[in-house]
């Protein structure tokens, strides 16, 4: 059996918002998470992202999910790459697009978004909101800090279901 490689966790959460805000004017643009499928590639330009999304939308095992605003499906804001493990979420790979990143950016929120769908995915699987992903270790701090996370073993970390609630309370009003 191939030994999966494992890619560290390495996105700044810049602020955790009610949903998505642009940096320039404060205004706030409700989102939503909408599954990706191996037919959407399209929809993902390489030159846009650090990432290979493409080769995550090909593994069998894992759900790739877009963030978008409501009045504009089309243009995406960030990725992310999740599985079950049967009794959590793993976070494989979550990333902003470029226009959303460094001090130009246009939307602050987008990672903390999507790590709050993540746990609210694993609360609908019966998880606890348990989440769990492989930080870079000089990163462990901040998400400690920022998503409430515990620092698990070596670069492991977790988001326990008091950590989870907050996050999902944060993003998502319903």
């Amino acid at each position: 059996m191939k030994k999966e490689k494992i890619i560290l966790i390495e996105i700044a959460i810049d602020k955790l918002t009610n949903s998505i805000e642009n940096v320039v004017s404060g205004d706030i643009f409700n989102t939503e998470v909408i599954q990706l499928f191996s037919k959407d590639t399209r929809q993902i330009n390489k030159t846009d992202w650090q990432f290979n999304w493409h080769g995550q939308l090909k593994l069998a095992e894992r759900e790739v999910y877009k963030l978008v605003i409501k009045d504009n499906v089309k243009i995406i804001q960030g990725l992310i790459s999740l599985s079950d493990k049967g009794d959590h979420i793993y976070m494989h790979l979550i990333e902003s697009v470029k226009f959303n990143k460094g001090e130009t950016k246009i939307y602050a929120g987008v990672p903390g978004n999507l790590v709050a769908f993540a746990c609210k995915i694993a609360f609908a699987k019966g998880y606890d909101g348990y989440l769990a992903f492989d930080a870079k270790t000089v990163l462990i701090k901040h998400y400690q800090e920022t998503l409430y996370a515990t620092h698990f073993s070596g670069t492991k970390m977790i988001i326990e279901t008091p950590a989870a609630n907050r996050l999902i309370k944060q993003y998502f009003k319903s």
